[in-house]
């Protein structure tokens, strides 16, 4: 509790600071940040946020301090709140921390469908992904040491990798590549990220994933200012447990498969998930990063294992890998 407690108030102050010292927006006038959105089976889910417009400079040089001051500016934002975002005749009004969610009709297609959005003087394209009709599960993914190596089972570790590291520099496991592929199915079968990294990272964390080969998909960050009205808040656990009832709802009819690690509680996080889901959780697999499980990890992977479920738990995916290969 501390360690995350720690890790949420670090990441509020270095907001605050950062826009005070790097913010050299233009107040008025407005941009649409988009975020990848999703499909209920009632609408499209279109997601963003409205900000402030201003240019961003690109720092030079690779060191851990450019890196540092180019991720201080990710920070520098000025959100707006009470901005009117429409589509077509649907339209939503941004909160406190200047989030829009627009719910649209269904308009048949599948796949990645472009919502244009706009504000006066502004517009956006947000992607929205729908299930295809042959779709055999969902993919639900933690990101911290679960696709990317972070140490986000250390406070200090994880602020200084997050801080210091660039899209170069940042490490994609191969195996997590490997693993979202077979998953993936070639866009058969949808898949989430989820993690409580602020949606300030959003532009980062796609800029990392494309590089290293991982697929387009919604994410579920997490709002580490004030705004409560439409983005998830609170603990990690809650986030994370949160955002899994969010994306089994928009899913009613598919089993999901959830990756993660045993860094941050993510087997007792699942398995509370599946107590909640009776029926739904098809598979779970887990890195161990670090010291590796520990006995609290173990024992509610046998708890996974008591609902019928079957577990792959080890320091890489490669046994994960061989099963879902033998038994797709």
């Amino acid at each position: 509790m501390g360690a995350r407690h720690s890790l949420m108030r670090a990441a509020a102050i270095v907001e605050v600071a950062a826009e005070r010292v790097f913010f050299q927006g233009n107040l008025e006038r407005l941009t649409i940040e988009p975020y990848h959105g999703y499909a209920t089976p009632d609408h499209l889910v279109a997601r963003g946020r409205v900000l402030a417009a201003r240019d961003v400079e690109k720092i030079k040089g690779r060191s851990k301090l450019a890196n540092a001051r180019q991720m201080m500016r990710l920070f520098a934002t000025h959100e707006v709140a009470d901005v009117t975002v429409t589509s077509g005749a649907c339209s939503a009004v941004t909160d406190a921390e200047g989030y829009f969610t627009l719910l649209l009709p269904h308009n048949g297609q599948v796949g990645w469908v472009n919502v244009a959005v706009s504000i006066p003087g502004s517009s956006a394209i947000c992607p929205v992904m729908v299930a295809r009709h042959d779709a055999q599960y969902v993919v639900v993914s933690d990101i911290d040491d679960t696709m990317m190596h972070t140490g986000a089972w250390s406070t200090v570790r994880n602020l200084w990798t997050s801080f210091t590291g660039s899209v170069e520099s940042r490490e994609v496991f191969d195996d997590a590549v490997l693993l979202m592929r077979l998953l993936g199915q070639s866009a058969r079968n949808p898949i989430y990220f989820v993690s409580s990294s602020p949606w300030n990272f959003h532009g980062f964390l796609d800029d990392v994933f494309a590089k290293a080969g991982l697929p387009d998909a919604p994410k579920f960050l997490r709002d580490y200012g004030f705004g409560k009205d439409q983005f998830i808040t609170g603990r990690h656990d809650d986030h994370k447990g949160s955002a899994i009832d969010r994306i089994l709802t928009a899913h009613p009819d598919l089993p999901v498969v959830l990756i993660g690690d045993t860094g941050q509680h993510d087997a007792k996080i699942y398995a509370d998930a599946a107590v909640r889901h009776p029926g739904r959780i098809a598979r779970v697999i887990l890195r161990a990063p670090g010291k590796g499980a520990d006995t609290a990890d173990m024992l509610q992977v046998e708890r996974l294992h008591s609902l019928a479920i079957p577990v792959n738990v080890g320091p890489d995916f490669q046994a994960a890998l061989i099963d879902l290969t033998a038994n797709p």
